[in-house]
């Protein structure tokens, strides 16, 4: 019973050994550390819900976006149907143009400690660039 027990870790010791040899060998072959082979990221989503809305009580319309392209379905009823399909996404508006901040007026606090009754006209000029 004992050389049974025995072999058993044994074959589990070795079993672990190599598997932890194959992914050492395996990162070492693809440049990248152990934990990257183990831990990979995952890729990027190809599915979101973009919006939801409840119809009643069972019934739910949803918004997915898959691929860059939406599709509007109603889910909850006696069969979930894809009203429309192919819409495109309406397109973001530019980022409006952020001041520089000697142009927003920047209010500076004085300091805490120290001299904090005396300031200098230097004091009051923003960070020249």
């Amino acid at each position: 019973m004992q050389t049974y027990i025995f072999w058993t870790l044994l074959l589990a010791v070795l079993a672990l050994a190599s598997a932890g040899i194959t992914v050492f060998v395996r990162a070492y072959l693809n440049g990248t550390s152990p934990s990257a082979v183990l831990f990979r990221p995952k890729g990027e989503r190809r599915l979101e819900v973009v919006d939801h809305a409840n119809v009643d009580s069972r019934r739910r319309l949803l918004l997915i976006r898959r691929d860059g392209v939406e599709h509007l379905i109603m889910t909850g009823g006696p069969v979930d149907v894809v009203i429309e399909t192919g819409i495109t996404p309406p397109t973001a508006p530019p980022p409006a143009e952020i001041a520089p901040a000697r142009d927003r007026g920047v209010f500076r606090r004085p300091p805490m400690f120290g001299r904090s009754g005396q300031r200098s006209p230097e004091s009051d000029v923003g960070p020249q660039f």
